[in-house]
């Protein structure tokens, strides 16, 4: 399988600060609600176990986990784990959030089998199944879709659902969403909606849709390399976030 993942040096580079940005946090937001309306269900009392993938500092990880009765985020750079980490240890009534450093890429995957309530349980662990995988911001980064697509079906439960945000490709203006700068492990310029329909559908989900998740204004470079102005004399763009929806069949 190719590499599912790409630009983690950047991201290790940036891990300690990423939480600065504005507009990550805002993203994320925008992210957990779009979710919460898409899946009503979460809000109600439930046991489900979610798998996160591309978790980075845990911004939406930390949102979405008192919903759930457990969480395991996955994110292959380092650097965004040990951020996670210590995020964690500041908080020590969050219990139900296991963070793992790892590129997934296989659907029996050891480092993920692990129950985040269960951690003192290590030996001879049954592979894990989940009700739900998320990922936010993550899908444009991924070389191969159609692989990360079969990795998620794999990983899901009977039934299992995945609900995946990220920016919509609508045309050459998407590009922008970028500084040149940080074009690094940049696949894509965003999810085309009937192409990623098609390979959901084409490795195996049902009940595909890509919805509109939301809009968000974002700064951005005047041209190609010229750096982002915040504020007096900047740029300013709006972008629209897509939200991937399916179902693996509870026959399947």
């Amino acid at each position: 399988m190719s590499q599912i993942l790409t630009g983690n040096k950047r991201f290790n580079a940036e891990a300690a600060s990423w939480d600065s940005n504005p507009s990550v946090h805002e993203a994320s937001s925008l992210a957990l609600k779009s979710i919460l309306q898409q899946l009503p269900d979460l809000k109600a009392p439930n046991d489900f176990d979610i798998l996160e993938i591309g978790c980075g500092t845990g911004l939406l990880s930390f949102n979405i986990a008192p919903y759930v009765r457990s969480l395991t985020a996955v994110d292959p750079a380092q650097g965004m784990i040990d951020a996670f980490n210590t995020k964690l240890a500041s908080q020590p009534d969050v219990r139900n959030i296991l963070p793992v450093c790892a590129e997934l890429s296989d659907p029996n995957d050891g480092r993920i089998h692990l129950d985040p309530l269960h951690r003192d349980l290590v030996q001879n662990l049954p592979t894990r199944k989940f009700d739900l995988i998320l990922s936010h911001l993550v899908l444009h980064h991924i070389p191969s879709l159609e692989d990360m697509f079969k990795v998620m079906h794999g990983c899901l439960k009977k039934g299992g659902r995945i609900a995946l945000t990220d920016l919509e490709d609508f045309g050459l203006e998407a590009k922008r969403f970028h500084p040149e700068a940080k074009m690094e492990g940049v696949m894509r310029h965003g999810i085309h909606r009937e192409r990623a329909k098609g390979m959901l559908e084409a490795v195996g989900f049902v009940d595909v849709r890509v919805a509109t998740a939301f809009e968000m204004e974002k700064w951005v470079e005047a041209s190609p390399g010229a750096g982002v102005i915040k504020g007096e004399g900047g740029t300013k763009m709006k972008f629209p976030f897509v939200i991937c929806m399916g179902r693996k069949d509870r026959d399947g």
